[in-house]
C-alpha cells in the first residue's frame, strides 16, 4: 500500500475511533440535561472523567493528518467551514471549562450545567451539519473553496446535525448502561429506545431528502447494489437494540449495537463516495501532499505519534474498564 493510501486509512480509522469514543461522552452532556438528580449527574460525569480528554485527542489527528497529508481538503474544508469550526472550537473550550468548573462552586453551579450541555450539544451539531453539507456539496472552483460562508445552512445539513445529535446522545446512553448502576442505569435504559426512535426517523427523512435532491449518491447505491447490505445490518441492530432495552439484562450489547449503528453508517458515507475525499471535486490522489512530505509524516507521526496514542487509549481504558464509583467525585 502507498503512503497516499495509509494516510486515507489513517484519516478514516481516525475519524471512526474519534466519533466511536467521543461520540459517547458527548452523548452524555447532551443527556446530563434530562436528568435534574444530582447524585445521578455527578456519575454521569464519572463515567466520562477518565477519558473525556483523551477521546479529543482524535479530533486533533483528524486535523494534523488533514494539514499533513491533504492539505488542500483541510485548506477547502476550514474555508467552507470556518463558522462550524470555529462553534466547534467554542463549544469543546466550554465544555471542558464547565466540567472543570461545576465542582468548585454551588450557588453558580447551574451556569456551568448550562454549559456542559450546551457545548456538548453544540459540538454534535455542528459535526452533523458539516457532513450534511458534504454529502450535498460543496462549490468547489479548482483547488479552492468557491462558495460562502453560510452554504451549510440548509435543510439537509441542519436534519444532519438534529441526527447526529440523536445518535451520539444514544452512544451516550449505550455508555450509562455499561458503566453505571441501579437508577442511573435504568434511566439511561429508559431512554435508549427514544434515542432510536429518533434516529430512525431523522435517517428516513435524510434518506428520503437524498432521493429527491440532486445528488450524485444515489447513482453510485444504483452502481453498487451490495451497499443495499449496510442498511440491512443497521436495520438488525436496531430491532436488536430495542429488545436489549425491553429486557434490560446486558450492560454490553447496548453500546455494542449502537457502535455497530455508527459503523454501518460511516461504511455506507464511505462506499458512497470513495474515493472522494472532497465529493466529485478531489480524490484521494487529487489531494496528497507530495511523496516527501508524506514520508516525513510516515516516520514523525505514523512511526512514533500514532502508535503512542492508540496504546494511550487502550491503556487508559483498560485501567478505567468496570462500573462507576457511585457518589465518588471525579473533577
Amino acid at each position: 500500500m502507498d503512503l497516499q493510501h495509509f494516510w486515507g486509512a489513517v484519516l478514516a480509522l481516525s475519524i471512526l475511533i474519534y466519533v466511536l469514543l467521543d461520540g459517547f461522552d458527548l452523548g452524555v452532556g447532551i443527556l446530563f440535561g434530562l436528568n435534574r438528580d444530582e447524585a445521578q449527574r455527578r456519575d454521569m460525569m464519572g463515567s466520562i472523567a477518565p477519558v473525556w480528554d483523551g477521546n479529543e485527542t482524535w479530533l486533533i489527528v483528524v486535523g494534523t493528518v488533514l494539514f499533513g497529508a491533504f492539505p488542500v481538503v483541510y485548506s477547502i474544508f476550514l474555508s467552507a467551514f470556518y463558522l462550524p469550526v470555529a462553534l466547534l472550537l467554542v463549544a469543546l473550550i466550554l465544555r471542558g471549562v464547565a466540567f472543570e468548573f461545576r465542582y468548585k462552586t454551588t450557588r453558580g453551579r447551574w451556569i456551568w450545567d448550562v454549559g456542559f450541555v450546551a457545548g456538548s450539544t453544540l459540538a454534535s451539531f455542528v459535526q452533523g451539519a458539516a457532513i450534511g453539507a458534504m454529502v450535498s456539496g460543496i462549490r468547489v472552483d479548482g483547488r479552492d473553496f468557491a462558495g460562502g460562508p453560510f452554504d451549510w445552512i440548509s435543510p439537509f445539513p441542519l436534519l444532519c446535525g438534529i441526527g447526529l445529535v440523536l445518535g451520539y446522545a444514544l452512544l451516550g446512553a449505550a455508555w450509562l448502561v455499561l458503566k453505571t448502576e441501579g437508577e442511573l442505569r435504568d434511566w439511561a435504559f429508559a431512554w435508549l429506545p427514544r434515542l432510536m426512535t429518533g434516529v430512525i426517523v431523522v435517517v428516513a427523512l435524510a434518506f428520503l431528502g437524498t432521493l429527491l435532491g440532486d445528488f450524485r449518491v444515489v447513482d453510485r447505491w444504483l452502481a453498487q447494489p451490495w451497499l443495499v447490505l449496510l442498511p440491512l445490518i443497521a436495520s438488525l441492530a436496531a430491532w436488536q437494540l430495542y429488545r436489549v432495552a425491553a429486557e434490560r439484562r446486558s450492560d454490553w450489547q447496548p453500546y455494542a449495537l449502537a457502535a455497530l449503528l455508527f459503523l454501518t453508517a460511516y461504511l455506507m458515507l464511505a462506499g458512497s463516495f470513495w474515493p472522494w475525499l472532497v465529493p466529485y471535486h478531489l480524490t484521494l490522489g487529487d489531494a496528497a501532499a507530495p511523496e516527501a512530505s508524506l514520508q516525513f509524516l510516515f516516520w514523525g507521526a505514523g512511526v512514533v505519534v500514532l502508535p503512542v496514542i492508540l496504546v494511550y487509549t487502550v491503556v487508559v481504558y483498560w485501567v478505567f474498564r468496570g462500573k462507576v464509583d457511585p457518589g465518588r467525585q471525579y473533577h
